[in-house]
């Protein structure tokens, strides 16, 4: 069964088939469970009955499990490679990922729009299960969801989730506590890292939601960033991960629809629109007092997007890469 989002703008409603990705969620969830001393996990049951999947909290985690963690983000609606080699100098390997679903993959199930708290406690939500709870303004603007994904999510947490906070989320999914799954990485994980480098498409198609585009108009994406070392603290993870994507970070996204609109739109997808481009963004989170709704909004963005417009057979390209910003992530070794 397909699921329809239907729209108040008048723009055509955006599909997407979550009962298939459903399975395959599921699936991905089960084989972390199954392969967790190989994958570096940790699994518990709560008493509540929820399923925790530490993936790199107090758990090491892996690159695969971070690679499984970035699918489950995506909603089954996506696949995350690692590739060998990224280029130009950079010795770290790059996070690849592509769906033929973006606006469901990305903006329903993958974007971190889920302000979760309690207790203390405070993470950021990815996965199906915010189109289960759609208490993000964002669900607004895309329509109610029927009969969408299972209540399973991904937490960016330094800590794992107290039971109460595992009742909360579930009641918000509107399931059992039982059913639902969380799984958790910091940022300085290896797992979290992945996980996060993968956002290179959804920060594209989250780009053009806040430019006022027709996500309708977006058919298929594809996206590919180089993934920093891990290690450390958050702090400086988190700025490398922005970093891979701002200044690394290269799109395509099939569209359709007329040309003159998208090269309007064009130059203001890239990070480079931002008058903040061009530096580390741990300096540009400093400067802001370490309050990301301070940051222009533009700097969001990958470094390179290329809009191929199926309609059209044209294909534009803006932004660029600023490799020697990431650079600064490997010290030269001594012979």
């Amino acid at each position: 069964m397909d699921y329809a989002i239907t729209k108040s703008t008048g723009r055509k409603p955006w599909r997407g088939h979550f009962v298939e990705p459903k399975q395959i969620v599921a699936n991905l969830c089960q084989r972390m469970i199954r392969a967790a001393p190989r994958l570096r996990l940790e699994t518990h049951r709560y008493e509540c009955g929820t399923r925790v999947i530490d993936c790199g909290v107090k758990a090491p985690g892996s690159l695969e499990a971070g690679r499984l963690l970035a699918e489950v983000c995506l909603g089954g609606l996506g696949k995350v490679r690692l590739l060998p080699v990224y280029g130009e100098g950079l010795s770290p390997p790059g996070v690849m990922v592509r769906t033929d679903h973006p606006v469901a993959a990305c903006m329903a199930s993958q974007y971190a729009g889920w302000r979760i708290s309690g207790e203390g406690y405070f993470a950021m939500g990815s996965g199906p299960m915010r189109a289960l709870a759609a208490r993000e303004p964002l669900f607004a603007t895309l329509g109610p969801a029927e009969g969408v994904a299972a209540a399973v999510g991904v937490l960016e947490s330094s800590r794992l989730p107290p039971e109460e906070v595992c009742r909360k989320v579930a009641a918000a999914c509107g399931v059992p506590a039982g059913d639902l799954v969380l799984a958790v990485a910091r940022t300085a994980s290896q797992a979290g890292g992945v996980q996060i480098v993968a956002r290179s498409v959804e920060t594209a198609m989250h780009k053009l939601l806040e430019l006022g585009a027709d996500l309708s108009q977006v058919e298929s994406g594809f996206g590919a960033a180089p993934l920093p070392p891990a290690g450390g603290d958050d702090l400086e993870a988190m700025g490398r991960t922005n970093d891979a994507i701002l200044y690394g970070g290269e799109v395509t996204l099939w569209v359709r629809g007329e040309d003159q609109t998208w090269a309007t739109l064009g130059p203001r997808i890239p990070s480079s629109a931002s008058p903040d481009h061009g530096r580390p963004f741990v300096e540009i989170f400093q400067r802001y007092g370490r309050d990301f709704y301070r940051i222009d909004p533009l700097l969001f963005g990958p470094a390179v997007i290329t809009l191929a417009n199926l309609d059209t057979g044209r294909s534009l390209r803006f932004g660029r890469r600023m490799p020697e910003v990431l650079r600064r992530w490997v010290e030269p070794g001594r012979q």
